[in-house]
């Protein structure tokens, strides 16, 4: 087995969902992955991962990032493509779609894949049954969520592993995204001004925190109250064993800790509209809620 600490903000939702995307991703390329959140240390918080093998397991993820390539998904005979932007669209058979085919490409599922074969499938965007598919991002019939995927890809440009001692702080010049970060985000009304009127001002975003978020909610999702208020949970380290991924998804929406013992935080994040409502939220503010 090996291990790797990562820096983590609680009060950041987008980076604790990017926790649980390592874990998800480490699982699937090494096995066995596993993990949890340490605030032992007074104000300073990490994240725990191991996963099997001898290799650094966020190394691995993060170099997973720097090698993938990107295509849409769709089910056999579907017309949705993604075509018209330039990503290539893999037709599947129905029975084996994570949903019904969507009304257009917009939340057709992503693949990411590196060259050793390795494939990581992210589509919670698409989840409008079951669960709260937490799509930020705006338009039904607009820019696809594989563009976003491609474009955070683009950014990386082979810089991931590069930072693996912090990753979440890498930052660039980012002019959409998954808005899980609220670092980039804005409302222009309550900003005073908007950005993009400006030509000098360009909006800086965390393409690796946005990419392992998207991962992270495969199997998980935070609790939705409505439309702008959901709250999420983190599981605390007890001694020094990580938890299998189940409890890290288990605690993400719950109330209270998966199982008596466990340390467990509960965060409410409250979200806005920074343009038109009902269609983009971003995240305003963060709180941190008693837990009973």
């Amino acid at each position: 087995m090996s291990a790797a600490l990562i820096p983590v903000d609680l009060a950041n939702p987008g980076q604790v969902f990017a926790c649980i995307g390592f874990v998800e991703a480490a699982d699937m390329l090494l096995g066995e992955a596993s993990g949890g959140f340490d605030w032992r240390n007074g104000d300073t918080a990490h994240f725990r991962l191991r996963a099997a093998g001898e290799e650094n397991p966020a190394a691995r993820v993060l170099r997973f990032l720097d090698q993938a390539s990107v295509v849409s998904v769709a089910p056999s005979g579907s017309a949705n493509s993604t075509a018209k932007w330039e990503i290539d669209t893999l037709q599947c058979t129905s029975s084996a779609f994570p949903f019904k085919d969507p009304q257009s490409p917009a939340t057709l599922p992503t693949r990411l894949k590196d060259s050793l074969g390795n494939a990581i499938v992210i589509d919670h965007w698409g989840d409008e049954t079951r669960r709260d598919n937490v799509k930020f991002w705006a338009g039904a019939g607009g820019y696809p969520g594989v563009g976003l995927v491609r474009d955070a890809l683009g950014l990386i440009a082979q810089r991931a592993e590069d930072n693996l001692d912090d990753p979440f702080t890498f930052a660039v010049e980012q002019s959409s995204s998954f808005r899980f970060d609220w670092r980039r985000d804005y409302v222009p009304i309550d900003a005073g001004f908007s950005p993009n009127a400006h030509g000098n001002v360009r909006m800086r975003g965390y393409p690796i925190v946005e990419l392992l978020a998207a991962i992270g909610l495969t199997h998980a999702r935070p609790k939705r109250h409505n439309k702008l208020d959901y709250t999420y949970g983190v599981a605390g380290l007890r001694g020094t064993e990580p938890y299998d991924p189940i409890f890290l998804r288990a605690a993400l929406g719950a109330p209270q800790a998966p199982f008596p013992g466990m340390p467990f935080r509960m965060f409410r994040m409250r979200l806005s509209w920074p343009g038109q409502e009902n269609q983009a939220r971003c995240i305003t503010d963060v709180v941190e809620e008693t837990v009973e």
